[in-house]
C-alpha cells in the first residue's frame, strides 16, 4: 500500500507541476498582454501552435479564454498549493488535488464535446461504428444533436 500511495503521491505532484508551469507561462499568454513575456516564451507559443496546428492556441475562441482565466485565478494557485501539501504530507492535500482534478476535467469536457461521439464510436467501439454513425445521423436530422 506504500508503493502504491508513493507512486500517486508522484503522479498528483507532476500533474501539478505541469499546470503549475505551463498555466501562467503558455496559457496566460492568451490572456494577458505579451509585453509581459520574454521573447523566447512567446516564440515558443508561436512554434507549437504552427509545428502542431493547434488553431486553439494560435487564436484562441472566447470560451478558451475563459479557461485560461480559470487557470490563472483558481487552478494555478491550487496546483501549487497541492504541491506543498503532498510533499510536506498534510492531510487536505487529497482535498486540493480532488479540486484541480475536476476543474481539469469540466475543461477538458468542454473542449472534446464535439468529437466525443466520433471517438465513442470509433476508439471504444469499432465494431459499434456503423451502428452509432447511424444512430447519431439520425437524432441530427430529427434536431436532438446540434453540431455534431
Amino acid at each position: 500500500m506504500g508503493v502504491l500511495s508513493a507512486v500517486a503521491d508522484a503522479v498528483v505532484v507532476l500533474f501539478s507541476l505541469t499546470i503549475a508551469m505551463a498555466a501562467p507561462l503558455i496559457g496566460a499568454q492568451s490572456v494577458l498582454p505579451p509585453h509581459l513575456y520574454p521573447a523566447p516564451l512567446r516564440d515558443f507559443k508561436r512554434w507549437y501552435a504552427a509545428e502542431f496546428d493547434d488553431y486553439l492556441m494560435a487564436q484562441p475562441p472566447a470560451f478558451l479564454r475563459g479557461i485560461f482565466w480559470l487557470e490563472i485565478a483558481f487552478l494555478w494557485p491550487l496546483s501549487v498549493v497541492t504541491i506543498y501539501g503532498v510533499l510536506a504530507r498534510r492531510r487536505w492535500a487529497a482535498t486540493t488535488s480532488l479540486m484541480a482534478g475536476v476543474s481539469t476535467l469540466t475543461s477538458m469536457v468542454t473542449l472534446v464535446r464535439r468529437s466525443l461521439p466520433a471517438l465513442l464510436c470509433s476508439a471504444l467501439f469499432p465494431w459499434f461504428e456503423n451502428m452509432c454513425r447511424l444512430c447519431f445521423r439520425s437524432a441530427r436530422c430529427r434536431g436532438q444533436l446540434r453540431g455534431y
